[in-house]
């Protein structure tokens, strides 16, 4: 069922959103060659206590997780594409790194992501990163009223796929309210025209993911969350919680 929110409850909504925005500039910074995964989920924590804010993350187990989730952020580097759980692991020069950040506050929730490489970036990497902030813009563009969650999908799918790029099959965005997780799913591919009409007051995170090499496989790590390529490719992910409004697409996660 897709709830409906009101204008005061995408307010309320807008401030979780911007303290998800402050957490992952806080990370973003803190990343640099020699930080450990688990220093950034320090960083993360300090931030979200300081704002009053709780982590959808920590704790959250779906059916498939072997155990709850350990951390308030993902921290997913190279070739893991979502889901990496922060551990003792130390940031290398050329490393590309995705972190995912939710927060909670005054019982609703907001949800982004960002890519970044550490330390000297290659062009490969510039470019799969750039490519996944151009498929999140062209998927925000599309989130419309009058346009069906299709529209977005397939916004979403023709720039991963022009610029040669896999989409991991069977993940993709979700509505967002109360809970991190809510109908509707919002897949990175799709035809235009399908799908449930978006009306004002839908709430949607938007997250392209991108596999470098091209291909669309990816398997489940030992840790039991992590999800890595299976050509050992690069991977990126970029993410928003999106309002659908009469006055067009309201980015709640924002800086």
């Amino acid at each position: 069922m897709v709830e409906i929110k009101t204008d005061a409850a995408l307010d309320a909504m807008r401030a979780a959103g911007r303290v998800v925005a402050r957490t992952l500039a806080a990370v973003r910074e803190a990343a640099a060659v020699g930080v450990t995964l688990g220093a950034l989920d320090e960083t993360a924590r300090a931030v979200l206590r300081e704002a009053g804010a709780d982590s959808p993350f920590f704790g959250y187990r779906p059916e498939w997780a072997p155990t709850p989730f350990p951390a308030v952020i993902c921290a997913s580097v190279n070739d893991a594409i979502v889901h990496g759980v922060p551990d003792g692991y130390r940031l290398r020069d050329g490393d590309l790194l995705s972190v995912d950040c939710g927060a909670v506050l005054d019982g609703w929730v907001g949800d982004s992501a960002v890519s970044f490489p550490v330390g000297r970036p290659t062009p490969e990497d510039v470019r799969l990163v750039d490519t996944a902030y151009e498929a999140l813009d062209a998927g925000i563009a599309a989130a419309v009223v009058g346009n069906r969650i299709g529209d977005i999908a397939h916004a979403i799918g023709r720039v991963c796929r022009s610029a040669g790029y896999g989409i991991p099959s069977g993940y993709g965005g979700h509505g967002v309210g109360r809970t991190m997780h809510e109908d509707p799913g919002v897949p990175n591919e799709g035809r235009p025209g399908r799908g449930m009409p978006l009306r004002h007051g839908m709430v949607l995170a938007i997250e392209p993911m991108l596999i470098g090499g091209g291909g669309d496989g990816y398997f489940t790590a030992r840790d039991g969350w992590t999800l890595r390529t299976s050509d050992g490719s690069r991977a990126s992910h970029a993410e928003h919680t999106v309002a659908i409004t009469d006055e067009g697409p309201r980015i709640l996660t924002a800086p």
